[in-house]
């Protein structure tokens, strides 16, 4: 299927990528845009693809990753997760050290 080798060239051709509802300038939904908020404070350079400009990408996504909701990371080709777990992963501070991990440049955190 078409759609899927699109998702998996994506996935495995950014550092990290963003499927969202809009853009990373202008997102269609409030949990695209937290992601997009964190993304940001954490100064990662990402590809942000709008779900909402085709339907076939808008299910392909959820079938790719057998999650059911929108936005979803990935980074360096793994499946991270969606809002809430992006969330709460940078609050404790784990997005952060896995993005490092990952070898993904991002802004060096303040010690809490």
């Amino acid at each position: 299927m078409a759609i899927d080798r699109f998702i998996d060239n994506e996935v495995k051709g950014n550092e990290v990528v963003l499927f969202m509802k809009g853009t990373p300038q202008f997102p269609m939904c409030g949990f695209s845009g937290q992601v997009v908020q964190i993304l940001d404070y954490l100064g990662v350079s990402y590809k942000g693809l709008n779900v909402l400009e085709s339907d076939d990408l808008r299910q392909g996504i959820k079938s790719y990753s057998n999650w059911p909701t929108i936005p979803q990371l990935y980074v360096k080709g793994e499946f991270v997760g969606g809002c809430d777990i992006v969330r709460e992963m940078f609050q404790a501070g784990e997005l952060h050290s896995l993005l490092k991990e990952k070898g993904v440049a991002v802004k060096d955190q303040a010690p809490a």
